[in-house]
């Protein structure tokens, strides 16, 4: 008896000292007195009690060009971008990598280029996606891999998306990504956001079973509305769909979570519940602990056993839409070396540093907590086992005592805590005795305990400082004398619809780019002409130029003082544009995008308050606007011909050829980027080229051809086959 009492009393002791260390360094990272702690919520973890398979946590790359900027990014920093975000134990550490299968269109902030511009065209070299995802899986080979379609090439289906076209599409897509970069997909959505068609399942499953891919699940059907899951009942009458669909799938869980009619009739048919993407539009450490909230509640309360965020790394230019707020990691200045980790990053380590695909969720040890939060357990196929906490809602202290059943391990827990003031810190650890410890919980924290080690809070040092886009800037695209080893992109350039890629001068006097798409996409969202960005939104008075080749029947155009590419859903700009075409009609023209937005002014707050202040027009109502126009005499097609913008305060002159042929005064924009345009013409879409691309001031003369910086490397490698021989 005197043993026993012995025992509880340092039972007893043990957890008060655990308890009373908590304290007291909880305390000392914290401004303001705290009440006192409420009473203590008891939780039971059995490792026999079962539960769900865990599908991972990540981020979505693409859905718009979200990383165009990274690539273009200087060695050692790009590397370190990486691995802050994929590399296992380190930094986010994001077990899913969900990737948009470029389509050509605008699918948010900008487009694409598509392995496939058109049916008989295949080159598996294009665009930097290929490039992210085997960074990522070189980094975590575990990771897995997704992905769907935002927008498609006009020729596939004729216009109709959901067809047969469209699977063959996909499956071009996954042959490329085995063969030439010996990837495989562990699932494919059916497309982004735009609906449902019960056949095309069907269809694809098909397509992909015939051409050995039978272990890439189809997930369905990725749509945010209030009905996004009236599917599911049609699963259980239709068992072709129920087939084919393997994995239930839909977006933004947190605002319309699944019916328990909808998690029933999924774990009848033992098909899992993914959040294929959630959206956490917040700053600072807000959006850490509401990125770890989602990932708690996106299985407490939906049942969602793979949840991924819109988006990773922020590789954009500021002025474009969701620039900052969901990502995180900020690498928009890759002309220095410069980024930023957002606080955001950490929110993903809780989980990503943490846990693994494959571990299970335990029953019995996921839920809410009385005191405000949440909490979820996890355990590994061994005994190991993680717990993630999240206290955003708590207003004062609480304790929660964790009693360690059965199959699970009986060592020693780390704890790494996030709040307010410092971000993913590690702790004193803990150790259960008698298979028991208690642990105090500040309000609006983050805390992630385990019996596994490893964990670290990756860091670079010397991350050097942020420059402004390189001014004067002179582009002749001769220095790309492999286009393919650069994913045919320039370095800088941010194509917002369609897509231009470096290729031979039709004189074959070296390089230049041409806007390389003919027909118009079935992009996600509504369209404007193609064009292309790149430069420094603050820029006033500038001059910029470009040689132009039209074909017969193409417009095209430089741009100047682009201050906006739309909301993110519309890719119509703010600016101007001087437009030319194979007949010699020039025109200048005011762009004035869709115009205030009557339901959320706050967008345009800064253009208002320019107005309100007598600096700038109003843009209020959207739309084109001509300032002028003139017939310029010997222009025709298969010619090159300089056409410049010139921007001196209200003044905005236009030249061909070095001739002023235009000048008006206009106030509306008074600074934004460049940019080069193709029109419509004749044609659905022009397919103009560009070369000796020229921004400098107004009395600058010309430097010289810009070139990579040192460390600045192509992305792929010259060995890489455009087309590999199955084809």
């Amino acid at each position: 008896m005197n043993l026993m009492r012995s025992a509880i009393f340092h039972a007893l002791l043990s957890i008060l000292c655990c308890t009373v260390l908590y304290g007291q360094q909880q305390s000392e990272n914290t401004a303001k007195a705290i009440p006192e702690p409420a009473a203590v919520q008891v939780v039971e973890l059995k490792g026999d009690a079962g539960g769900k398979r865990f599908d991972g946590i990540g981020a979505v790359n693409g859905g718009g060009a979200t990383s165009v900027l990274l690539k273009d990014y200087p060695e050692p920093q790009r590397s370190q971008i990486l691995d802050l975000v994929y590399k296992p134990m380190f930094g986010a550490s994001v077990s899913a990598l969900l990737v948009e299968i470029p389509g050509d269109g605008n699918s948010t902030q900008g487009s694409m280029p598509s392995h496939m511009h058109t049916r008989n065209d295949l080159n598996y070299s294009r665009g930097y996606t290929w490039w992210i995802m085997q960074e990522a899986k070189k980094r975590n080979p575990d990771m897995t891999l997704d992905g769907a379609a935002w927008s498609a090439p006009g020729w596939v289906g004729k216009g109709n998306f959901w067809s047969q076209d469209t699977a063959d599409y996909y499956v071009n897509w996954l042959q490329g990504l085995r063969s030439v970069y010996g990837l495989e997909f562990d699932a494919i959505g059916c497309r982004n956001e735009k609906g449902v068609d019960y056949e095309f399942p069907k269809m694809l499953r098909a397509s992909l079973d015939a051409n050995g891919f039978n272990k890439v699940q189809i997930h369905a059907f990725d749509n945010w509305p209030a009905n996004k899951f009236d599917f599911v009942k049609d699963m259980v009458a239709d068992d072709k769909l129920r087939d084919a669909i393997g994995i239930i799938s839909a977006h933004t869980l947190l605002k319309i979570p699944p019916s328990p009619e909808v998690r029933d009739m999924a774990a009848k048919m033992n098909k899992p519940i993914w959040n294929t993407e959630e959206h956490i539009y917040l700053k600072g450490f807000d959006c850490a602990i509401s990125i770890v909230k989602g990932f708690n509640e996106n299985y407490i309360q939906s049942g969602a056993t793979r949840i991924v965020n819109w988006y990773d790394i922020a590789g954009v230019y500021p002025m474009e839409p969701y620039s900052e707020d969901p990502s995180m990691l900020l690498a928009r200045s890759p002309w220095s070396g410069n980024y930023e980790v957002r606080e955001a990053l950490w929110g993903y380590a809780h989980y990503g540093q943490f846990t693994k695909v494959g571990w299970q969720y335990l029953n019995g040890g996921c839920g809410d907590l009385t005191g405000g939060g949440s909490y979820v357990t996890l355990k590994s196929p061994g005994d190991d086992y993680s717990v993630i906490i999240e206290t955003k809602d708590a207003t004062a202290p609480q304790q929660i005592r964790f009693q360690i059943g059965g199959g699970l391990s009986a060592k020693e827990l780390c704890v790494w805590r996030s709040n307010a003031t410092e971000q993913f810190v590690k702790q004193v650890g803990v150790t259960p005795v008698n298979g028991v410890f208690t642990l105090t919980l500040d309000p609006n924290s983050i805390y992630s305990l385990s019996t596994t080690t490893g964990q670290q809070k990756g860091s670079f040092d010397n991350i050097p400082p942020a420059k402004s886009f390189p001014f004067p800037y002179y582009e002749t695209f001769d220095e790309y004398s492999d286009p393919k080893a650069y994913g045919y992109l320039p370095r800088y350039t941010a194509d917002i619809a369609e897509v231009f890629e470096i290729v031979d001068r039709p004189d074959q006097k070296g390089k230049c780019l041409r806007q390389v798409i003919s027909e118009h996409p079935n992009s996600w969202a509504p369209e404007y002409m193609p064009y292309t960005v790149l430069g420094d939104d603050q820029w006033t008075d500038y001059e910029v130029s470009a040689d132009v080749y039209l074909n017969p029947g193409d417009s095209a155009g430089v741009m100047g003082r682009v201050n906006n590419v739309g909301p993110g859903f519309r890719s119509i700009p703010k600016g101007y544009w001087l437009a030319l075409d194979d007949n010699g009609q020039c025109s200048l023209v005011l762009i004035k995008g869709l115009g205030l937005n009557k339901k959320k002014p706050e967008g345009d707050a800064e253009q208002q308050a320019l107005i309100k202040a007598g600096k700038a027009g109003d843009d209020s109502k959207g739309g084109e606007k001509v300032l002028g126009t003139v017939q310029v005499p010997d222009i025709g097609p298969n010619q090159w011909h300089n056409l410049k913008l010139r921007f001196e305060g209200t003044t905005i002159t236009g030249l061909v050829d070095d001739k002023p042929i235009l000048t008006v005064t206009d106030n509306v924009y008074h600074r934004g980027m460049a940019g080069l345009r193709a029109g419509g013409g004749k044609k659905e879409l022009s397919t103009p080229y560009f070369d000796n691309l020229l921004i400098k001031g107004l009395s600058d003369p010309i430097p010289q051809p810009s070139s990579g910086l040192p460390g600045q490397s192509p992305i792929y490698s010259t060995s890489t086959p455009t087309n590999p021989s199955y084809r």
